[in-house]
């Protein structure tokens, strides 16, 4: 007799943790992920494009790829988002290729130049179709960049919307608000780019680690997926016994949430806390109460996470996102109208049908109306005859050019018979022109 001995249970396998790629394109995206690699952020891999070879060369990014080099001769697209959006399409593979794997793309471009407003749909749309999660994180230009620049970005951010999963944008003129007037640009810039990295920081800690009260990836991808409409995110950190109210007052502030208008309109918002061990259920309940307050409506996501890295501090990120309604979609882009179908000319109404006492003719009907000639008094017609026998008189010998009467269709006035005729200065504005001033037709 043998005796079965049972196996040992299989040892659950280990949690795969979200393969997460940052890819910059363009100038401004090169230069925002070249500092967010320096930040420390582990499991993260970076990378860029651009159409500039000079800028990737400088460029201390890890991966980089270099598009339409045949079209652009690595000269940089010239401000121009139809040649980018052209490079990018002709390196379709090895952009598939070097966002391969990744469960979420973040895709940083500043909007309103050439290649982050051509290519970054591009990338965007290859990502989503290789099955990741995309989010754009989309920079607008300031106001003193000028008109054409915001119309392009504009355009842009439309094409964008369309090709990611959410696009988050930071309106560079905004944060520029919040300095003071004598903050060189240098610094100016540095800082959208520092909220970048906070937000990409924030957005890191979310999807890799776990919390207490969970809120993961699959959370992310349950707020933004296929809403393809503009959506905003903020990132926040306090300290002190204040800290809750302080750090939903920050978080409120960013330009991002438009100082908190956005949260209004989202129909699903995702809340991460993060605290040490000193974090109490009275400053989650005192955070969750304000934002409660703001978008009540939508579907709430909330985790919290204790971590030793934040012992005293409590720090907040927010991602709301609205779907993209049909109501609320751009005049272009709405289906057009089915053309009415024309009726053949045989079906139209002629003479005082076109024009008969009843209202309900269609207008089209009246296409066919011809304008009866006007009535001229003998002097008047005597006077126009010998201006046109005097410029025939000046013509070539042999011209055998003559005046004809063209063979219009006479037809009545129907309800406007009885109308004023327009005079103006003792003239009948309703003859014609020509008639009025005695010019020969030739």
């Amino acid at each position: 007799m043998t005796t079965e001995i049972p196996s040992p249970a299989a040892a659950p396998a280990p949690k795969k943790t979200p393969a997460v790629q940052v890819v910059g394109v363009g100038g401004a995206g090169l230069q925002a992920v070249a500092l967010m690699a320096q930040a420390g952020l582990s499991d993260l891999t970076f990378a860029g494009v651009h159409t500039d070879a000079r800028l990737l060369a400088v460029s201390p990014l890890p991966r980089k790829l270099l598009l339409g080099a045949s079209l652009t001769r690595g000269l940089g697209a010239g401000g121009d988002p139809d040649m980018a959006r052209a490079a990018a399409e002709a390196e379709a593979a090895a952009l598939r290729e070097l966002c391969a794997g990744a469960d979420l793309l973040l895709v940083v471009a500043g909007l309103g130049k050439g290649t982050g407003s051509g290519a970054a749909p591009v990338l965007a749309r290859l990502a989503r179709e290789n099955g990741a999660l995309v989010l754009a994180l989309a920079a607008l230009p300031f106001d003193f960049e000028g008109r054409r620049r915001q119309q392009q970005a504009e355009q842009a951010l439309q094409q964008l919307k369309k090709a990611a999963d959410a696009v988050i944008c930071l309106p560079n003129q905004k944060v520029a608000g919040m300095m003071d007037e004598n903050t060189t640009l240098v610094e100016t810039f540095k800082f959208t780019n520092e909220m970048l990295v906070n937000g990409v920081r924030g957005l890191w800690r979310l999807v890799t680690r776990d919390g207490l009260v969970k809120a993961d990836f699959a959370d992310l991808c349950h707020v933004v997926r296929g809403r393809q409409a503009e959506s905003c995110f903020a990132t926040a950190e306090a300290m002190g016994e204040n800290r809750a109210r302080e750090v939903v007052e920050q978080v409120l502030a960013s330009p991002m949430l438009d100082s908190g208008r956005l949260l209004a309109g989202a129909d699903a918002v995702l809340v991460s806390l993060a605290g040490g061990a000193d974090l109490k259920q009275k400053e989650v309940n005192q955070v969750m109460e304000q934002i409660n307050r703001l978008c009540e409506n939508a579907d709430l996501i909330v985790g919290a996470a204790v971590d030793a890295e934040f012992a005293g501090r409590l720090s907040l990120t927010l991602v709301a996102a609205r779907r993209s309604h049909p109501e609320t979609a751009p005049a272009d882009e709405a289906p057009p109208a089915p053309a009415e179908p024309v009726p053949p000319a045989s079906e139209f109404p002629t003479g005082e049908a076109a024009l008969g006492a009843d209202a309900s003719v269609p207008a089209r009907s009246l296409q066919r109306y011809v304008p009866p000639p006007p009535d001229l008094t003998p002097e008047m017609a005597e006077r126009l005859l010998n201006r046109q026998a005097g410029a025939g008189s000046r013509r070539k010998k042999g011209a055998g050019l003559r005046q004809e009467m063209l063979p219009l269709e006479v037809v009545s006035k129907g309800r406007f018979a009885k109308s004023e005729p327009t005079i103006h200065r003792g003239e009948d504005l309703d003859t014609p022109t020509y008639i009025r001033r005695g010019v020969a037709l030739n």
